[in-house]
C-alpha cells in the first residue's frame, strides 16, 4: 500500500505527533507536569469517543457524564467486592467497557426515538438520575464516594505509567474513530447527520446505526472513567457525574473540530491543560468556568466549525490565491480545429 503525494505529510505528521506522545513523560519527569499529560490523554480519548456518536451522527449527548461516572462506579464496587487490589483492579477494565456498553442500550432505545433537540434534553435527565442514584444508593458510598484500592507504585512510576495506559487509551480510541469514519457505518452516520429521513428513504436502519455509535462510545468512555478513577484514587457523585465535563467535552470537539477525526483531539490538548492551569492558580480560583465559557461562545460566534477545518479552508484559500477559479478555455485557430469539422480545414 503506497501513500499519495497529498497523504504524505500528513502521516508524516502523525509519526511525529505520536513519538512526541509518547516521549512526553521522559522529557518533561516533573510530576506535576506529568499529571497534565495523564488528564490530557484522558479528555482526548473521552472527546474522541464523544465525537464518535455525536460528532458523526449530529446528536448532541449533554450525558456523556454517566458513562464516565458508571466506569468509575463500576470499577470501585467491583474492586471492593473481589478483593481486588493492585494491578489485578486493571483487569476490571472490559467489565467497566462492558458496563458502559450495557447502560447505553436502554439509554439509547429511550433518548433516540425523538429527534436533535429533544434528544439533548433526554440526556441531561438521564445523567440526573445517574447522579441522584450515585448519591442515594449504599453500595455507592453516598455522597462520601468510593476509594480505589491499594497500588503499590512508587511516586516516580505512578504518573508515568498511569500516562502510559491512558495515552494507550486515547490512541485505540482515536483508531476506532478513523476506521469507522472510514468505514460504511460512518458514511451512514454522517448520512443521518445530514438529513436522516433521508438516509432512512434510502435504506438506512437509522435506529440501528444511532445505537450501535453510542453503544461503543458509551463502552469507551465508560472504560476511561475507570481509568480516571483508579488514577485520582476516589470517586464521589459529583465528581463522577459533574454537569461541567459534558459542557466540556462538547467545547473540546467544537473547539478542534466537530464532526472530524482529529479536532476533538486538539480541543482537549488545548482546554484540558489550560483549565488544570488555571485550576492550579490560586489567584484566579474560580475564573477557569469562566474562561470556558467565554471560549465556548467565541467558537460558535467566530469559528463554528472549528480550528481544523477553518484552517483547511484557510490553506487552500492561500493555496489557490491569484488562480482563476475555472480554467479558461483555450481559443482555437483555425489550424487547431479538426479536419472534418465545420470550420476545419477539408
Amino acid at each position: 500500500m503506497t501513500l499519495s503525494r497529498d497523504k504524505l505529510p500528513r502521516a508524516g505528521g502523525l509519526i511525529v505527533l505520536l513519538a512526541l506522545a509518547i516521549a512526553f513523560p521522559w522529557l518533561f519527569s516533573n510530576p506535576a507536569v506529568t499529571n497534565y499529560g495523564v488528564f490530557a490523554m484522558i479528555f482526548v480519548t473521552v472527546a474522541s469517543a464523544w465525537n464518535l456518536f455525536s460528532g458523526y451522527s449530529g446528536y448532541i449527548s449533554l450525558g456523556h457524564a454517566v458513562f464516565y461516572g458508571s466506569g468509575a462506579y463500576v470499577m470501585g464496587v467491583a474492586a471492593k467486592a473481589w478483593h481486588l487490589e493492585g494491578t489485578a483492579v486493571f483487569e476490571l477494565l472490559p467489565l467497566c467497557a462492558l458496563a458502559g456498553a450495557v447502560i447505553a442500550v436502554p439509554f439509547g432505545l429511550v433518548a433516540l426515538r425523538v429527534r436533535r433537540h429533544t434528544f439533548i434534553v433526554v440526556t441531561i435527565a438521564v445523567f440526573f438520575i445517574f447522579q441522584l442514584m450515585a448519591f442515594n444508593f449504599s453500595f455507592t458510598g453516598g455522597s462520601s464516594g468510593l476509594s480505589s484500592p491499594f497500588l503499590s507504585w512508587t511516586q516516580a512510576s505512578f504518573n508515568l505509567s498511569f500516562y502510559d495506559i491512558a495515552l494507550a487509551c486515547a490512541v485505540g480510541t482515536i483508531v476506532i474513530s478513523w476506521l469507522i469514519r472510514r468505514s460504511t457505518f460512518g458514511l451512514r452516520l454522517r448520512a443521518i447527520r445530514d438529513d436522516e429521513d433521508r438516509a432512512r428513504g434510502l435504506g438506512v436502519k437509522t435506529m440501528r446505526v444511532k445505537l450501535s455509535a453510542f453503544v461503543i462510545s458509551g463502552a469507551l468512555t465508560s472504560l476511561i472513567g475507570a481509568v480516571w478513577f483508579y488514577y485520582e484514587t476516589q470517586v464521589q457523585p459529583q465528581t463522577g457525574f459533574d454537569p461541567l465535563f459534558d459542557l466540556t467535552v462538547v467545547l473540546m470537539a467544537f473547539l478542534g473540530g466537530y464532526g472530524s477525526v482529529a479536532g476533538p483531539v486538539l480541543g482537549a490538548l488545548l482546554i484540558e491543560p489550560g483549565t488544570l492551569w488555571l485550576n492550579s492558580q490560586p489567584q484566579l480560583s474560580g475564573i477557569a468556568e469562566i474562561v470556558l465559557g467565554a471560549v465556548f461562545l467565541a467558537v460558535v460566534l467566530f469559528v463554528p466549525r472549528g480550528i481544523i477545518p477553518a484552517g483547511g479552508e484557510w490553506i487552500t484559500k492561500l493555496r489557490t490565491r491569484g488562480k482563476p477559479a475555472v480554467v479558461p478555455a483555450v481559443a482555437m485557430t483555425k489550424e487547431s480545429v479538426p479536419a472534418g469539422t465545420p470550420g476545419g480545414e477539408k
